[in-house]
Order: structure tokens, then C-alpha cells, then sequence
């Protein structure tokens, strides 16, 4: 599913964010990605979501190799991933069902399914009584879970989050992280990146710990 070999970023300043990183996530797979502010996590997820193209090695992503991808194919790979940032990213002005909605608004789904997809994920994550309101009147968590809906709206192979807990208190925290567990348990493969240490090695997955952008442990132990 997700397959970096010897991948590095190296920016034209000369700054080198990544350095001969190698690993392979498999359809169905949850991994969590850590380490030291600076280490390298965000690059990678640049990477993974064709946002920067890798500076040397190979990364595949369901077969394709991002670093040959051309520009008018991305928005094809991007509708097989769905996408959580920390800061939610959402559209304030609109109300909470239309931002779910947009990215199936985005891939032409005809409204009956839209709504009924869009009601679908808001159940999922404990919001269905919310759709009307606009974000701005929402919880922290609350618009995080709106985040949430939305990347998954689209029944996405892959689920990238980043730091997507990074402002909410622990138990919002470990909502958060079931929800993740529950979409991989029907088959999405979940990619985290987080610094938290403590919630990672309760939860027991595989973690990738990064480390002045080289992958220094892949494990259940995270951190060396």
C-alpha cells in the first residue's frame, strides 16, 4: 500500500528534512509515525500525500510511483485518501454537513448518496445532531471530529492523520484514536503521525519513530 525505499527530501536551501528512509505499510495496516520536533514527520506525510515528491529513492503509493506521478493525477489519488490535519482546516462560513460533504461535492456523487454518506459519517463520530450548526460554534474536539467525517466520507483506502490530537485534552485524545481503530478494523489503512509517547504505546500498534529524518526504530516500542 504505502512503500518508501531509501527515500529522501532534500530542499534547495539544502536542507535535507529526510534521509534514506525505508518502510512498507500494508492494505489494512495502522502505524503510528513519531519522534522529536524537527525529526521529519510532516515531510513524510508531505510525501505520502503527493503534496513534495521525494529527492531520491522510490515511494509507491497503491502501485504509483509518486516521484514520476504528474500533477493532473493527483486529485485520482487523492480520492482514495482521506486526510486529518491538526488545525482542522474547515470551512467556518459553511455549515457542518456542507463541509463534510465536500469531497464527495468534489468527486460528483449525486445528492441522495451524498446525504446519506454524509449523515453516515456524522454518525460515525458522534455528530449527527450537529449538521446544521457551523463549525465556529463547535468544541475543539468537536471540529476535530468534523475533520474526521470528512476524510472519511468517502470510504478512503488510506487515512493520514497529523498530530490530529495535538489540542485536545486525554480523553478527547483517546476518542480520537478509537475512532482510528475502528476504521482500520473495516479495512483502512491508517497512517498517525503524533508526539505523544504515552497514548502511542497504550494503543500497541506498529510505530515508526523518526529521528533528525532517519527512521531509527519500526516496532511496537516507538522510541529508542
Amino acid at each position: 500500500m504505502i512503500r518508501f525505499t531509501d527515500v529522501a527530501k532534500r530542499y534547495p536551501e539544502g536542507f535535507e528534512a529526510l534521509s534514506g528512509v525505508s518502510f512498507q505499510l500494508e492494505r489494512g495496516e495502522m502505524a503510528f509515525l513519531t519522534g522529536p520536533s524537527g525529526a521529519g514527520k510532516s515531510t513524510l506525510l508531505k510525501l505520502v500525500t503527493a503534496i513534495e515528491k521525494p529527492s531520491a529513492g522510490k515511494l509507491s503509493l497503491m502501485g504509483l510511483d509518486i516521484g514520476a506521478l504528474k500533477p493532473r493525477d493527483v486529485p485520482f489519488l487523492r480520492r482514495h485518501m482521506g486526510i486529518i490535519f491538526q488545525n482542522h482546516r474547515l470551512l467556518m462560513d459553511r455549515t457542518v454537513f456542507d463541509n463534510v460533504a465536500l469531497p464527495l461535492h468534489m468527486a460528483g456523487v449525486p445528492h441522495k448518496d451524498m446525504a446519506k454518506r454524509v449523515r453516515a459519517a456524522l454518525d460515525k463520530v458522534g455528530l449527527l445532531d450537529k449538521e446544521k450548526l457551523n463549525p465556529v460554534v463547535l468544541s475543539g474536539g468537536e471540529q476535530q471530529r468534523v475533520g474526521i467525517a470528512r476524510a472519511v466520507v468517502g470510504k478512503p483506502a488510506i487515512l493520514i492523520a497529523d498530530e490530529p490530537t495535538g489540542n485536545l485534552d486525554p480523553a478527547l485524545a483517546a476518542d480520537v484514536m478509537r475512532l482510528f481503530e475502528q476504521f482500520n478494523q473495516v479495512g483502512t489503512t491508517v497512517l498517525v503521525a503524533s508526539h505523544d509517547l504515552a497514548l502511542i504505546a497504550r494503543l500497541r500498534h506498529r510505530t515508526l519513530y523518526l529521528k533528525q529524518g532517519r527512521l531509527v526504530s519500526d516496532g511496537l516500542e516507538g522510541a529508542v
